[in-house]
């Protein structure tokens, strides 16, 4: 795994202007300060617009299908400025805008507002999304001219195949340029009709070079998503809600997977599905300590292997 970059100096506090900082902010920065690093990387953390998320946060209220009917408090319900804010506390370096439409015409749309988050938001990464749907092609091509640097996909709230002969050419054009794409297509927490390691494996058939990050570790078929990962150079996944005592209890990871997962350690990036998640942003971190696989994993998780993967 090794390190890609000196972690010896850690930064000024960022939020110094901001006011003190939290003391979970104190706990966060602690951790990652404690193995050297210059702060995270967190490439599953959702930004939207406003009216949108708050149909989302709605949505996990009511205990929707999707969810599983588990009880799912949002933790960081703040306003758009304070939640990046709190990030930055954090000590999050880089951190994505994960948006996904749920029905045709809704992806360029969120793709506009997406460039401009970005552009007002320098430590965010321009992410963009996709749908199968006729012109696709031509608004993924848009996106990626405008800068964006990561995509998103959501087979489940989706509910599309994507091996849709719709998207064949978006992804084609996605390999080609190197971008990777964050893909939620495990059957966590609730299983669709096209989730599951089926159906993406015959994306990366077609195209085996697809920068693709599995999103929440596959849950919960982690073993078959970790064999995508193994059996394709450019498939990782990435950590968000797995191995924390809310997923443990709903999709627990399978022990005998461990050393699967320590040997995939260059393939695993940090996610945390912030703001959206029923308990603090440190248990996360806590959660991938106590997997006990070490420092040097825990390094290139948290920052080396996105901060490669972005040139960061």
């Amino acid at each position: 795994m090794g390190d890609m970059c000196d972690h010896r100096a850690v930064p000024a506090d960022p939020a110094g202007a901001e006011g003190p900082r939290s003391a979970e902010a104190d706990e966060v920065r602690r951790f990652w300060g404690r193995l050297g690093l210059p702060g995270l990387v967190d490439v599953h953390t959702h930004f939207m617009p406003e009216r949108v998320l708050r149909k989302v946060w709605g949505y996990f209220d009511a205990l929707g299908t999707l969810t599983g009917g588990l009880e799912w408090p949002i933790t960081y319900r703040q306003e758009e400025a304070e939640r990046a804010g709190i990030l930055r506390e954090f000590g999050v370096r880089a951190f994505t805008a994960m948006l996904y439409p749920h029905k045709p015409g809704m992806a360029r749309w969120l793709n506009g507002w997406a460039a401009g988050f970005a552009r007002r938001t320098p430590d965010c990464l321009h992410t963009a999304t996709l749908f199968p749907e006729p012109g696709v092609e031509a608004y993924v091509r848009e996106a990626v001219e405008a800068g964006a640097r990561v995509f998103k996909a959501h087979v489940q709230v989706g509910a599309y195949d994507p091996a849709d002969e719709l998207l064949r050419p978006a992804w084609g054009l996605l390999a080609e340029a190197g971008i990777p794409v964050v893909i939620h297509c495990g059957s966590g927490p609730a299983p669709g009709e096209h989730t599951g390691p089926g159906p993406i494996a015959g994306v990366l058939a077609r195209h085996p070079r697809l920068r693709l990050v599995v999103a929440h570790m596959g849950m919960p078929e982690y073993e078959e998503f970790l064999g995508l990962a193994e059996r394709y150079g450019q498939v990782r996944l990435d950590t968000t809600m797995a191995f924390t005592d809310f997923a443990e209890k709903l999709a627990p990871f399978p022990p005998g997977a461990l050393p699967r997962l320590a040997d995939a350690g260059d393939r695993i990036l940090l996610g945390s599905d912030f703001p959206n998640i029923p308990y603090p942003y440190v248990h996360q971190l806590h959660a991938l300590e106590r997997l006990g696989l070490g420092e040097e994993w825990l390094r290139a998780v948290c920052h080396d292997n996105a901060a490669e993967l972005f040139g960061l």
